[in-house]
């Protein structure tokens, strides 16, 4: 396998197979803070191994070392940039915290103005508003009550929340506008009553008083972001074509449990069985065309590439927060559909996909722009053309490590 570049591609015939999936990414990490700031009272089941969780997990582990002056490099990860920024703030130390070169384009002003707001000493060390970030720990909190825009990223939100009831006067978060990623807050909340956190939200505001976390453990779900790249490769696959999901459940803390009823546009059935969901391909019909994902942002790309390559023309909004992802999300999809003759087209932030000039080529480099959902949204497209070629193929490692071994051992060809 040359570690560059991968080809992807598939024989022929209808998939079948099982899939185990890495736990959650997204629950993972908030278990990891949440057992942190409990000093191990919360006890976690199911870690992902995501690098991101990796990543965060080490951190954690070498603050149990005292040291001073201490620089902390999450790299790429960027839900460890934030929630990191609000539990160091909470923590004894002086800590630098820092991160890739694109990490340091992401924008972290709105969280860092909100621990501002409450006592945190926190001073940025190049960009004001971006990291990298100077911080001293274990403020005096001045007060309980902070404003926040709702529309950016959802996971500022749920950094403050983590550390709540950790704060002498615990916190009252008023949010203001539109709530982007609404899931990701809930799931936030509900684990955190899962360890005897209690909350009140009021119209657009969140209450959590100071309260002790309860002895607990948090068993981690399979990841359902991780699940959405099997859906599309259903959707593209031949009928009669099934997978199974062990783990995963209906009634899921997680978002991006939407792709089930998205894909259903596409002729995937989901039947949730044996402690699991089978994902079979019924139909080559399809009958919705307008997507709003505005509260799972994350299955965008792998929507609107299984759309490009089953050539359906649709529309989507609350894309808004995909250009401060990993990359510029919306650019970097243009840029690629156009190798397929496809156009994704914005329209006061609508966004069109016309497929009418869909071109047939019998091998697309795909750019990866240091993006994991790049890579795993794309390579399903294998199933609709002759090859697939993958830049930077290591890159799915952020969320999804084992994802080429998954792909191969359900029929796809890597080379």
């Amino acid at each position: 396998m040359n570690t560059k570049t991968l080809s992807v591609s598939y024989p022929n015939g209808a998939i079948q197979g099982t899939v185990q999936l890495t736990g959650s990414k997204s629950e993972s990490n908030r278990a990891l803070i949440l057992s942190a700031l409990s000093k191990g009272k919360v006890r976690i089941e199911n870690l992902s191994n995501a690098d991101d969780t990796v990543t965060l997990k080490a951190v954690l582990d070498s603050l149990h070392t005292p040291q001073e002056n201490r620089t902390i490099d999450v790299g790429p990860a960027g839900t460890a940039m934030r929630f990191l920024t609000a539990y160091l703030s909470t923590i004894p130390g002086s800590f630098v915290l820092t991160g890739s070169e694109r990490m340091k384009q992401r924008p972290i002003g709105i969280l860092v103005d909100a621990l501002q707001t409450i006592g945190a000493h926190i001073n940025y060390i190049e960009q004001p508003g971006f990291p990298p970030l100077q911080i001293h720990g274990n403020f005096t909190q001045q007060q309980e009550e902070v404003f926040i825009k709702g529309d950016v990223s959802s996971q500022y939100l749920s950094a403050l929340l983590l550390v709540a009831s950790f704060l002498p006067k615990g916190l009252r978060l008023n949010i203001l506008g539109t709530l982007t990623s609404k899931p990701y807050v809930d799931m936030t909340l509900d684990m955190l009553r899962e360890t005897g956190i209690t909350h009140e939200w009021n119209e657009n505001s969140i209450t959590i008083r100071k309260q002790p976390v309860q002895d607990s453990i948090l068993h981690v779900e399979p990841d359902w972001s991780a699940a959405s790249y099997w859906y599309a490769v259903v959707a593209l696959a031949p009928l009669g074509s099934c997978l199974f999901l062990p783990g995963l459940k209906d009634r899921s803390l997680q978002g991006d449990r939407a792709i089930a009823g998205i894909m259903a546009n596409f002729g995937v059935r989901s039947t949730f069985e044996n402690k699991g969901v089978k994902i079979e391909k019924t139909t080559t019909s399809d009958s919705k065309r307008f997507f709003d994902l505005k509260e799972c942002p994350d299955l965008a790309q792998t929507i609107i590439a299984c759309c490009a390559a089953l050539g359906y023309d649709a529309s989507f909004t609350g894309l808004e927060t995909l250009k401060i992802k990993e990359t510029d999300r919306i650019l970097a999809l243009q840029n690629e559909l156009a190798k397929f003759g496809v156009q994704l087209l914005e329209d006061n932030q609508i966004y069109h996909l016309r497929t009418s000039n869909k071109a047939m080529p019998k091998s697309t480099v795909i750019k990866t722009y240091e993006d994991h959902r790049m890579a795993m949204a794309f390579a399903p497209l294998a199933l609709a053309f002759d090859e697939i070629v993958i830049e930077d193929p290591a890159v799915v490692g952020k969320s999804y490590p084992a994802f080429w071994e998954h792909l191969a051992s359900v029929g796809f060809i890597l080379d």
